[in-house]
């Protein structure tokens, strides 16, 4: 069962938590299941708790047949506790009431909790489950926890606040679109991991990717298509290259954060668990072919512009945007680090700017080898598309923090991160913010995982201070 998130306008909005030991085998349990059930006795923990109904005893019963063969629920199953949920109603005047139930003897204690926000403003669901599982006689390993809206309207809610108080102290650092290069990818057969996913990557995308990338031509390998996947794939492969070698699996279990610029967003959520290598491969290929679609369907471009504040690149846009139309319009698009901003919008708007860009005293402008206006409202048409795969997509919460682009925050829960990541094609990236933060939150080590070494630049440049990023690729 994956972890979900929502706040209804009412009091309608309960979490559901579940743990299960782990004393004896699952064949152990499920032989327990296929006896006759006893009715076991309930006791109620916590302040205030409101009877326990059959409904709840229904719940109960579905999760614990589920612990004892996928350790998760299924759709069918997770409906079914929802349906016995709607039972209570919302007015409970209910703090906290969690109930542990040895439903099986042999090794499988189920407790699941219940808490109304309202009634406890700024509680968080990480403290009812702790109460909850010192309330299980037998203890037990915590297999999932999921906060189960019942009404209509959703926004965040306390679950994504899981990584809310981080302290990274080793991150890995993953590249976007426009690190890619022709030859990169060529270590990739003295690696067995690493070929095997461009291997993978081959028969999800339908051609060669390994080929592109060491022999071109770079008109292809530079397309948006291409560019993208290629990229996805070559940073997780310098993963499998630094856990081949001495000590390198030490270094990637001391990681407690991980980011990545634009598309290294998917990979940084691929290297923290958040979905399969081979789902995130699905998703980047479909943003990329969603963003160079709308690309086509509306011309528009990128240009850097280099050796300004951001405040000045701002009142440059707004000066550009005085001479065009509504649908040509600038705005900045990266924020990339002090002194490098790059600007999205109309083909006229982006030559304004580069008219301008002197008279602003800034010491160049670099039109950027791009398909569009990315993280602009010109990839609009590429929201949808992104949704819909985002949708059928199993994403987890990840095991470290994964700073989101939109925000320059860390998110937990499924349903928030896959809203932000259909938001990012269309919203500006925090990543000056992103890099000041974890190094302002006492960043000591950093490795850039991937083709080039753009973002060791952008950290030097953010903070002379801060430790080199070690570059590592394929």
């Amino acid at each position: 069962m994956q972890e979900r998130g929502g706040e209804a306008e009412e009091e309608e909005s309960a979490c559901v938590i579940f743990a299960v030991t782990n004393n004896k085998n699952n064949s152990t349990a499920r032989e327990e299941e296929e006896k006759p059930r006893k009715k076991k006795k309930l006791r109620a923990r916590g302040k205030h708790c409101v009877p326990v109904k059959e409904a709840f005893g229904e719940i109960m019963a579905t999760m614990a047949a589920a612990a004892t063969t996928l350790g998760r629920l299924t759709t069918t199953q997770e409906a079914a506790a929802l349906a016995s949920l709607r039972s209570y109603p919302s007015s409970s005047p209910l703090l906290c009431a969690a109930f542990s139930h040895s439903k099986f003897a042999h090794g499988a204690t189920t407790v699941i909790g219940t808490c109304w926000r309202d009634e406890q403003p700024g509680r968080k669901w990480e403290q009812v489950l702790r109460q909850s599982s010192r309330g299980s006689r037998r203890g037990g390993a915590l297999l999932c926890m999921s906060s189960i809206s019942l009404g209509t309207k959703e926004t965040a809610t306390s679950s994504d606040s899981l990584f809310s108080n981080y302290k990274p102290s080793t991150a890995f650092l993953f590249p976007g679109q426009g690190a890619q290069a022709v030859g990169m990818g060529k270590d990739a057969h003295t690696v067995p991991a690493a070929a095997a996913l461009f291997a993978q990557a081959n028969e999800i995308l339908g051609y060669d990717l390994l080929d592109i990338c060491i022999n071109g031509p770079k008109e292809k390998l530079d397309s948006t298509v291409i560019s993208q996947p290629a990229i996805y794939v070559a940073s997780l492969a310098a993963v499998e290259v630094l856990r081949a070698q001495e000590k390198g699996q030490d270094i990637i279990d001391s990681v407690d954060v991980t980011c990545g610029l634009s598309l290294g967003e998917y990979t940084a959520l691929a290297f923290a668990g958040a979905f399969s290598f081979e789902d995130g491969l699905k998703l980047v290929k479909i943003r990329g072919e969603a963003m160079q679609a709308a690309a086509d369907a509306a011309p528009s471009a990128m240009v850097s512009v280099i050796g300004l504040d951001s405040d000045k690149v701002t009142a440059l846009c707004d000066a550009a945007n005085e001479e065009v139309s509504e649908d040509e319009r600038v705005q900045i698009a990266n924020f990339l680090c002090p002194g490098n901003y790059a600007v999205s919008g109309g083909v006229k708007g982006v030559e304004a700017v580069e008219a301008k860009a002197k008279s602003f005293k800034a010491r160049m402008t670099v039109r950027l080898a791009v398909a569009g206006a990315f993280h602009t409202h010109f990839m609009g048409p590429a929201v949808e598309k992104l949704e819909a795969a985002l949708a059928v997509t199993d994403l987890k919460t990840p095991r470290i923090p994964v700073i989101s682009n939109v925000d320059a925050e860390p998110h937990s829960d499924p349903v928030t991160i896959k809203k932000i990541l259909a938001q990012q094609v269309t919203s500006p990236v925090q990543w000056e913010t992103t890099l000041k933060t974890i190094l302002g939150k006492g960043l000591q080590t950093s490795y850039e995982l991937g083709p080039g070494k753009v973002i060791a630049g952008i950290v030097k440049r953010i903070d002379k201070k801060a430790a080199p990023v070690e570059n590592i690729s394929v």
